[in-house]
């Protein structure tokens, strides 16, 4: 099926894009009108400081004075011809006081920032004032503020991804219980009446051993349907001897796999280790990693089961000699539908993952893997 081009994450990332490049526009247009509006008001100040000194009526002492004492915000450094500072307005005092070296540096840098005003004395034409003026805060801001405007997209952009993926797992969660329970539904019918059959089938003795079979096999589709149904209600976790339960299963894979293959189990000499789990799920993993070591033999090799406690905990290791997994698919074997099998959906280690750390609340991963030589994963259980 062809991949339509645009869908609501390229719809996001261009109205991103949009905003922040209207932003960054508008941003620099501003700038340069306070820019501008800046420059102006230090000729201003210029001017007016020339004309208190060849004013001698004192008719514009007043205009001069409101215009000086307007410029509170922009800091100015005056020099001489030698570039020598004679005076500075609108400098951190605190700053002046504490280092010596402070005006000038304040001076390199406004040096860098604007091309500075001359004036030249008309009483010595040898004398030319240098006019040094920074930046004020609001400039300052105005051009950082595309910088502060992306960073909120971004933050919007990436909690909007998360919530619209976290919403789409929540409801892939909900469709894979619906189907779960809709499964164990109907598989109720045809057990109820196999059930039937079973019985009957036993008022002959002769049947005796044809109903010991479909008993198992009854007996497994409850097992079958019990544990679907468990998928998306919260179990009951018991305390449970972990020993029995994971030797239970190794026996039932046992009588299934080839002759070939050599089953142990290491409890490090305890007969009886407990953890809070819920039977039929556990098993269900349990049978899930197993099966899956099966399938990454060739009919023949060894899958060895490592129990240990802890003081809070309780390990258990499934290792194979099987054929390994790359290194570029140990975090996608857990994913749905992922399978490296010609036959099968790819969810029994999504699921077991699912149990063991939804429903149980502990940890299931692959511990070590190398291609050709095995793969060991671990289950970690509260006890």
């Amino acid at each position: 099926m062809i991949q339509p081009l645009f869908n609501w994450r390229t719809g996001l990332a261009i109205i991103a894009i949009a905003i922040v490049s209207g932003t960054v526009f508008y941003s620099q247009f501003l700038a340069k009108q306070i820019a501008r509006e800046e420059r102006q008001k230090v000729e201003q100040w210029v001017e007016a400081g020339k004309l208190i000194m060849n004013d001698t009526t004192g008719m514009s002492d007043k205009l001069v004075s409101i215009i000086i004492s307007e410029n509170r915000t922009i800091p100015i450094i005056e020099t001489d011809e030698k570039n020598h500072i004679t005076q500075y307005i609108n400098l951190d005092s605190a700053s002046i006081a504490q280092d010596s070296n402070y005006i000038k540096e304040r001076l390199k840098e406004f040096s860098k920032q604007n091309d500075p005003i001359l004036w030249a004395d008309p009483s010595d034409s040898m004398r030319t004032n240098r006019y040094y003026y920074g930046h004020t805060s609001l400039l300052t801001q105005v051009r950082n503020y595309p910088l502060v405007q992306l960073l909120i997209v971004s933050l919007f952009i990436i909690i909007t991804i998360t919530a619209l993926t976290t919403s789409f797992k929540s409801s892939q969660n909900r469709v894979w219980a619906g189907m779960a329970k809709e499964t164990a539904h109907q598989l109720g019918t045809p057990l109820s009446s196999l059930q039937g059959w079973v019985e009957m089938l036993k008022e002959n003795p002769d049947n005796e051993k044809i109903v010991t079979e479909m008993e198992k096999d009854v007996n497994r589709l409850k097992l079958v349907s019990d544990r679907f149904g468990k998928i998306g209600s919260t179990p009951h976790l018991e305390e449970h001897n972990v020993v029995a339960q994971v030797a239970t299963m190794i026996e039932y894979i046992r009588k299934r796999a080839p002759g070939k293959v050599l089953f142990s189990l290491d409890t490090g000499g305890e007969s009886e280790i407990a953890a809070h789990i819920s039977p039929p799920l556990f098993d269900w993993v349990i049978e899930n990693l197993l099966k899956n070591a099966l399938d990454a033999m060739e009919g023949k090799g060894s899958i060895a089961v490592q129990i240990r406690q802890q003081s809070t905990e309780v390990l258990i290791d499934v290792t194979d000699s099987g054929k390994g997994i790359a290194r570029q698919n140990v975090h996608k074997v857990f994913k749905p539908g992922f399978t490296t099998k010609k036959r099968g959906w790819g969810l029994g280690l999504s699921l077991s993952r699912r149990i063991i750390e939804q429903y149980h609340k502990g940890q299931l991963f692959v511990k070590q893997s190398e291609l050709n030589k095995g793969t060991t994963f671990r289950i970690v259980l509260k006890k």
